[in-house]
């Protein structure tokens, strides 16, 4: 019996854009941050030039690329969930639509409401314009109770709701876990920096000053990189969280509307 291919529960754009951030990343730490020109000598191999933060940030060792990559992640993240959540607001203000639909629905005007969804477009319209049809539908169609009417509505949309809300929600699962491994990695590099620094330290006879220097400086760019990330990571997903909480609010808001309408004008 062949065996069924198992699907990749990773997205091809997700993967792609993972692999080029780490990639992007190593491009920055050896061609920008350790271009010769920001070093003494012209050689990344010594001291940074006084004030030259490119250098100093080279100087944070092997895992700087890495944590400039899970940084690139979490913008790109960024502004593709600002991009997606922009266009399932649609047009206009959520909650002036969200109004204006449940006006039209207290007047009996449905076919208002629904031109009213396909001006304004984007998920809240397209869920609250489901609910819609099917309550047309139902107003014509003869042998079902009223309340098998109402269960048909309120399955349409959740349906429509349930088709929304992935797309809403996608790639925020990879923000938050960029912004949790964005820390430990920083903490790897900080470990390794400070095992470089009391190295220089217990040399016999005078410490090595410069491995020591080499070495704190190592620990703190990666502390300060790995937060950075971090709390960035974490501000960016509360904010669309919120953002996707408020569109939730805004389908259930007027669903609950429709339902009642209907309940309300067939007793």
């Amino acid at each position: 019996m062949a065996q069924e291919k198992k699907q990749s529960n990773i997205p091809a754009f997700t993967l792609i854009v993972i692999v080029a951030a780490i990639v992007v990343g190593y491009i920055i730490y050896y061609g920008i941050l350790g271009n010769g020109s920001n070093f003494e000598g012209g050689s990344h191999d010594n001291k940074p030039l006084p004030n030259n933060f490119l250098a100093i940030m080279y100087k944070g060792g092997s895992i700087v690329p890495w944590l400039i990559g899970i940084l690139l992640i979490i913008i790109t993240f960024a502004i593709e969930r600002s991009l997606t959540i922009m266009n399932a607001s649609g047009k206009g203000s959520v909650d002036g639509f969200v109004k204006r639909v449940r006006e039209m629905l207290s007047a009996g005007k449905i076919h208002d409401a629904i031109a009213e969804c396909d001006k304004q477009k984007g998920s809240v319209a397209n869920v609250i314009r489901s609910g819609l049809v099917k309550y047309e539908q139902v107003e014509s169609e003869g042998g079902m109770d009223k309340e098998a009417k109402l269960a048909a509505i309120e399955k349409s949309l959740e349906e429509a709701t349930a088709l929304e809300l992935p797309m809403l929600s996608k790639n925020l699962v990879i923000m938050s876990t960029c912004a949790s491994i964005s820390t430990l990695v920083g903490l790897l590099g900080t470990v390794l920096g400070m095992i470089k620094a009391f190295a220089a330290l217990a040399q016999a006879g005078a410490p090595d000053a410069i491995g020591l220097a080499n070495g704190i400086s190592e620990a703190l760019i990666n502390t300060g990189l790995g937060i950075f990330a971090a709390a960035l990571g974490i501000v960016s997903y509360n904010v669309f969280t919120n953002l996707i909480d408020t569109l939730t609010y805004g389908m259930d808001e007027a669903g609950f509307s429709i339902v009642q309408t209907y309940s309300a004008s067939h007793k």
